[in-house]
């Protein structure tokens, strides 16, 4: 239950902070995020894919809503990143690609 809260973006508790820590700081963490955001978006698509309409329509937009939100996640991913770190109150690493961060 908490990770399904966490993935729609809530605070986890206190006792949660490490989990959180290596969930946004470790290895693979673009991964991580990307499968969460997949994870809230199949649900949607199901939705979107059930709308009456030509299959040809649906599938269209199903691919629409998908790509375009994919791509959102994908180019926003230290942004997200730092907003998750700071909702929780961990300290931001700085990101050599980046700069220090902006905010």
């Amino acid at each position: 239950m908490r990770r399904a809260r966490y993935a729609m973006g809530f605070r986890l508790p206190p006792e949660n902070l490490g989990w959180v820590r290596h969930d946004l700081t470790d290895a693979g963490w673009r991964g991580r995020m990307m499968v969460r955001h997949l994870a809230l978006m199949t649900p949607v698509c199901v939705g979107l894919a059930l709308l009456p309409a030509e299959w040809g329509i649906r599938v269209a937009v199903v691919a629409l809503a998908l790509l375009s939100s994919t791509f959102v996640v994908a180019i926003n991913f230290a942004d997200i990143r730092q907003a998750r770190l700071r909702q929780h109150g961990l300290p931001v690493p700085d990101d050599p690609q980046r700069g220090h961060p902006p905010h």
